[in-house]
């Protein structure tokens, strides 16, 4: 009997955001962030394997690896599951092209923590959110025999993906008008590196219920509130750095945007833009609620359809111009890397991407305790931020390139200073987090 031929493999392009990711790769920043959950038992490694086999199959845009075409970079789904890895000494090593020419993700097991690395072509946030998810919900019914309803990002793993999981929804929503570029440059930290690249994390955990009663009596959100502390925190240690405020920067947050709230999508790849307040201490001292303001306000007049179609169409209108499309591939990425570098890298102090709650079903949640969201350090910026909220706890993991945790004493000094009840934890003995305050 013939055997019944192989399906093919699934290829797609780059959608719009991705294409920076692959151009900007360097020894201090391969554009890498985690999404962990941790669980009521330890990890049965055979049972996970089992599991991923099957989520990889489902999920063929993020289960992909990186690869190099004579104009553009573009993913293809992975044959099979990558093996899962043990925890290394930090979290967010290194991923070569050559390892992400294998599968540009990395499923990775510590006692009973799940963690999956994204390289950031594949997917934003909400699409690891959602891979991660569905993953664990596999993990629990093969090894507790339980059964999981499809809500919350849960889904049937044998269905076929949806047409609308893999659609690049940039160019479907890029207005008539564009947007300018031009950004301010902002004030970085700086400090000495930490040795053999090692990544310091480290993570607050505050009550959902403390910090969203202060937070509306500063009139906003958990996003503006937190944002607000982390811009205080940085006034606070640019000043103790240098207390003649003439001479002081600009501080500015990244803080991002999850376009799906704004237009109807149900994309599991990027679709996520920005938005940058800033406040220019050289004007004078900041209250905490000045801040929230510059912060709300800024988010109010760019966190529209309007606005972001107009920041859409900038980068589509660059991807369709004839001449650019011909460009051969080394040309482009060493074009956008030379922007990257000279604008890009200048625009804030660092970013804060928050998750939001994560919610699953009841039927899962039992046997979740926890989990995180955790940036990569940018090359040039050796501080980044991410924030979601589980059960009644926020989990903020701030990570650095650098020795000093200046930024984080200043955070917690504010947190505090609001009455807030803070648990600290550090990954500075080594892989497992370990709590110093």
């Amino acid at each position: 009997m013939a055997k019944k031929a192989a399906k093919p493999l699934r290829w797609l392009r780059l959608d719009n955001a991705a294409k920076i990711f692959p151009a900007t790769i360097r020894k201090n920043w391969s554009n890498v962030y985690r999404m962990s959950a941790t669980l009521s038992d330890d990890v049965d490694t055979v049972i996970l394997k089992s599991a991923l086999d099957i989520i990889v199959k489902r999920f063929p845009s993020i289960a992909a690896r990186l690869r190099k075409g004579m104009f553009w970079y573009y993913l293809q789904q992975i044959e099979a599951a990558p093996e899962i890895s043990d925890e290394y000494s930090y979290p967010l090593v290194y991923m070569s092209k050559e390892e992400m020419g294998k599968c540009a993700l990395r499923v990775i097991v510590y006692r009973d923590r799940i963690a999956v690395e994204f390289f950031h072509s594949l997917t934003d946030g909400t699409g690891a959110l959602i891979f991660l998810k569905n993953l664990v919900a596999e993990y629990l019914e093969r090894r507790y025999r339980v059964k999981i309803p499809y809500k919350h990002g849960i889904v049937n793993r044998r269905d076929p993906p949806a047409h609308e999981e893999l659609e690049d929804c940039f160019p479907r929503y890029a207005g008539p008008v564009s947007a300018g570029r031009r950004e301010t440059s902002a004030w970085h930290i700086h400090g000495e590196p930490t040795a053999d690249g090692f990544l310091n994390l480290t993570c607050f955990m505050v009550p959902v219920k403390e910090a969203l009663e202060i937070a509306h009596a500063y009139n906003s959100t958990l996003t503006v509130f937190m944002g607000a502390v982390i811009m205080q925190a940085l006034m606070n240690l640019q000043k103790e750095k240098n207390p003649d405020s003439r001479w002081q920067q600009r501080v500015k947050l990244m803080i991002a945007v999850n376009l799906r709230q704004l237009f109807p999508s149900s994309t599991l790849r990027n679709f996520s833009l920005y938005t940058i307040p800033e406040a220019d201490p050289r004007l004078g001292e900041y209250t905490l609620d000045e801040i929230c303001k510059i912060i709300k306000h800024k988010m109010g007049t760019e966190v529209t359809a309007k606005h972001m179609s107009r920041v859409i169409a900038t980068n589509v209108n660059n991807e369709r111009n004839p001449l650019v499309r011909l460009i051969p591939l080394p040309v482009k990425n060493a074009v956008m890397r030379a922007i990257y570098d000279r604008v890009g890298i200048k625009k804030s102090c660092l970013t804060l991407s928050n998750i939001g709650q994560v919610k699953i079903p009841e039927a899962m949640a039992r046997y979740v305790k926890r989990f995180d969201f955790i940036l990569g350090v940018q090359a040039e910026a050796p501080y980044n931020c991410g924030m979601l909220s589980y059960g009644e706890t926020i989990y903020i993991n701030f990570i650095r390139s650098i020795k000093d945790a200046e930024l984080e004493r200043h955070f917690h000094a504010v947190l505090r200073e609001l009455g807030l009840h803070v648990t600290v934890e550090s990954n500075l003995s080594g892989g497992e987090q370990t709590c110093i305050v």
